[in-house]
């Protein structure tokens, strides 16, 4: 199969993914890049920024129309991420590639195990700004450290500290990881080969697939389609562990 076949196919199903769930579908980009197309992890961490970003906005777009984005609410959770995502940018450049693949393997679980779990609100009745301030930062951080969206973290944090529906969650979440992958990727400018030849294509095919995943998420059940995606994320984080240290 040619790598132009493998680039669209690879970014349709992620931006299904990303569109239908807010966050998740993003984690597919680095695996999908690294072993599909045969990126090496820094540059696979810099290229999924690259298209998550776009896969985002495009998203965001389409939840803003539909009215479920917590404008203020995202902006604030999104300006604690910056500072911890433009410096673990940096940080990652310093990094073995062994170890990126074994901590994106890790996160990749734990995400996966965290869409397993069901989305619980905030019962206290009221917004907790310090907790609220460290899951910013902390999703900042494996944003710009990964080159994942984040929004495995977002979804859960913005129901459960910020006390905002789950579709309005979604929605914001797509706000965040735009503008935390922007910082990181002020980090990140001038390192590494960008093959655009393979990222335009990727970037293309999934921002079309974004919009099926935002039709497609009015027509099956948010717990169908997480637990689907979950059970294949864990198994993509298991073949990744064991690729890195085998």
């Amino acid at each position: 199969m040619s790598t132009l076949i493998l680039a669209l196919a690879a970014g349709a199903v992620i931006g299904v993914a990303l569109g239908a769930l807010g966050g998740g579908g993003s984690v597919l980009a680095v695996p999908a890049l690294l072993y599909l197309l045969d990126f090496s992890p820094a540059a696979a961490t810099t290229a999924s920024l690259i298209i998550v970003t776009a896969t985002s906005a495009t998203a965001l777009y389409a939840h803003a129309r539909d009215g479920n984005v917590a404008w203020r609410t995202g902006a604030l959770f999104a300006a604690a991420g910056i500072v911890p995502a433009y410096a673990t940018g940096l940080a990652s450049a310093h990094v073995s590639e062994a170890a990126l693949t074994v901590a994106f393997s890790v996160v990749a679980a734990l995400a996966a195990l965290r869409m397993l779990r069901p989305a619980t609100g905030n019962t206290t009745g009221g917004v907790r700004p310090v907790k609220a301030a460290g899951a910013g930062a902390g999703l900042g951080a494996v944003t710009g450290f990964l080159g994942v969206g984040g929004g495995f973290l977002a979804v859960p944090a913005l129901v459960g500290v910020l006390g905002l529906r789950m579709k309005q969650a979604v929605g914001t979440s797509l706000l965040v990881i735009v503008v935390n992958s922007l910082a990181a990727l002020a980090a990140r400018t001038g390192s590494g080969d960008l093959r655009w030849e393979i990222i335009a294509p990727f970037a293309g095919a999934a921002i079309l697939g974004a919009w099926d995943g935002n039709r497609l998420a009015a027509r099956v059940t948010g717990d169908t389609l997480q637990s689907v995606f979950a059970f294949v994320l864990l198994a993509v984080a298991a073949f990744m562990l064991v690729d890195a240290v085998a």
